[in-house]
């Protein structure tokens, strides 16, 4: 029976091994309804497999997969009818116009209108180029007209597989401008992706997995907001910089051109003026620093990933 409507995904102590290796582990997870939601991790670190399991395509070790309050493994073909998915492996006829190819999987899925597949183009700003042969479309046309077979069916719920992967500026563009528009419509979307500042624009929340284990997961404006650094102009940088560094309760200090970036927790920025003020040293300028969701992805994982 379904549960708790406002949930659209779940996972609980959900794992994955591969003989010796743990490829997902002990990963507890969850979607809200009429969110993107962002998936992120270096290569290896299990998202692929997550979301294979989500989509029913593989069996997890032990723990549970839930979708509308479902479990995967009993309800999976009534699952799949609310759902759509792009993974990097779907394939269309070359030969076959847009319009066609999506006629096609129609006529296998069953129950698909020549209307909804118009409104589909239309959705996916293709209507204009529906007749033109699937190897004359650009990367971000070929990867609109993905993201348009995954809604034929009109799902509650789309899982995007870098959706943006191998794009040149301005398809990526698009495609965020589509998966944004989807999100204002109502979709709940579920997108697996390396690319850090596409994440930041498009998502409400994320999740950081790594080897398997999810790390940290919320907001992206609580998680860009972690890290307390404060950055302050004074009219003597070199002196403020010998005066805070012996106080215990600054982590950091570091100066860049004119401004110093303090490590420091936001209830004792009072203190810190006051601790200049002391040593007649001016504060001109206050104000705590947002770090970018690379930044912070950066210091959970402790790798780079190239974007």
């Amino acid at each position: 029976m379904e549960k708790n409507g406002d949930l659209i995904v779940r996972t609980e102590h959900l794992t994955k091994c591969f003989g010796k290796l743990v490829a997902v582990d002990d990963l507890n997870l969850e979607v809200h309804k009429g969110e993107v939601f962002g998936f992120l991790g270096p290569n290896g670190s299990g998202k692929s497999t997550t979301m294979g399991m989500m989509l029913g395509l593989i069996a997890p070790t032990s723990g549970t997969v839930e979708l509308f309050g479902l479990n995967i493994q009993n309800y999976l073909s009534k699952i799949l009818q609310r759902i759509g998915a792009i993974t990097e492996s779907i394939g269309f006829y070359p030969y076959l116009s847009g319009r066609d190819n999506l006629k096609y999987i129609a006529r296998i899925t069953g129950g698909i209108s020549s209307s909804r597949i118009k409104e589909v183009l239309e959705l996916v700003e293709l209507s204009g180029r529906e007749k033109d042969k699937f190897s004359n479309y650009s990367l971000g046309m070929k990867q609109r007209l993905a993201i348009a077979c995954a809604l034929l069916n009109d799902p509650e719920f789309v899982v995007l597989d870098e959706p943006t992967n191998g794009l040149d500026p301005a398809g990526m563009k698009e495609i965020r401008e589509l998966i944004i528009r989807l999100g204002q419509e109502g979709k709940t979307i579920f997108l697996n992706s390396h690319l850090l500042h596409e994440v930041e624009q498009v998502c409400k929340r994320v999740a950081i997995i790594k080897q398997g284990k999810v790390i940290t997961q919320g907001l992206v404006k609580d998680l860009m907001k972690k890290g307390d650094t404060l950055q302050i102009k004074v009219n003597e940088p070199e002196k403020a910089m010998t005066v805070l560094k012996n106080i215990n309760w600054i982590t950091s200090i570091v100066r860049e051109d004119d401004k110093l970036l303090i490590g420091v927790k936001a209830d004792k920025y009072a203190e810190i003026s006051a601790v200049l003020a002391k040593e007649s040293i001016f504060v001109t300028e206050m104000r705590a620093k947002e770090n970018t969701l690379e930044e912070f992805f950066l210091e959970m994982t402790e790798e780079r990933i190239n974007d």
